[in-house]
């Protein structure tokens, strides 16, 4: 029982610690100089980060990204480009020291100008050779449509089966990276898997009219193709002759 109340002691005083140093930034206003004299009562983080999640002023959001040490935070910083009243000169000023958790969230924002948002998903997909493969594999739970195409891409199964489950993405961008020329392995085996995906027409259709999917895994779908597409099927010449003669027969089948 101690340690629950003095847990809820503390978070009572860092809350009380916010509240004054919210009323103190409220009566700074736009005034840089006293915008920064509240600063300088600022020794914590923890306490910073939550007063940018506030309707602090504009001057408190400039003189956060000038002064040190907060103008070298990239968890700072991210809140600050997050905020509401953030312009995007200041934004695009700050993102590239962002860190990859805070860009995806900023590009996931919508409430963040759409060049910010932008400026994001570049620096994202331009570090992703970069990242560690956990990383890459949280990063595909919540990539927006922008940088998903990439992860998809990968030839590292687990950042593919993540990709798939992510809600950000989109059928037909999932289907166009099937019938990508150079799609991966681990793309092809893991959409046919997916508890999200293996039920989708279009996902059939695209594993099925894919020539690195496996025979197996193409044979197995093909039964379930509408007779347009299994005519469609039979003569791709890009395909296995098995993978079209069986299409050929079922639909010779359905139309008997």
């Amino acid at each position: 029982m101690a340690e629950p109340a003095a847990a809820k002691r503390t978070e009572e005083r860092e809350a009380a610690a916010v509240d004054a140093l919210f009323q103190a930034a409220l009566r700074a206003g736009e005034n840089r100089a006293q915008a920064r004299a509240v600063l300088a009562t600022v020794h914590d983080e923890r306490p910073l980060v939550a007063l940018l999640r506030r309707a602090v002023p504009l001057a408190l959001l400039e003189e956060v990204a000038a002064v040190p040490p907060w103008c070298e935070r990239p968890r700072v910083l991210a809140r600050v480009v997050l905020h509401p009243r953030a312009g995007a000169a200041l934004a695009l000023r700050l993102v590239s020291t962002l860190h990859w958790r805070d860009l995806a969230e900023v590009a996931a924002t919508m409430r963040v100008t759409a060049s910010v948002r932008a400026r994001a998903e570049s620096l994202l997909r331009d570090g992703l050779t970069e990242m560690r493969l956990g990383d890459r594999m949280t990063l595909a739970r919540l990539a927006t449509p922008a940088v998903l195409p990439l992860l998809l891409e990968s030839a590292e199964p687990r950042v593919v089966a993540a990709a798939l489950e992510n809600p950000r993405l989109r059928e037909e961008d999932l289907v166009l990276a099937l019938r990508s020329a150079s799609v991966s392995r681990a793309l092809v085996e893991c959409a046919a898997a997916s508890p999200r995906w293996r039920e989708s027409y279009a996902v059939r259709l695209a594993l099925v009219l894919q020539p690195r999917t496996p025979l197996s895994l193409a044979l197995h779908r093909i039964s379930g193709l509408v007779p347009r597409d299994l005519g469609r099927v039979s003569g791709d010449r890009s395909l296995l002759p098995v993978v079209r003669l069986a299409a050929l027969r079922v639909l010779r089948g359905d139309r008997q």
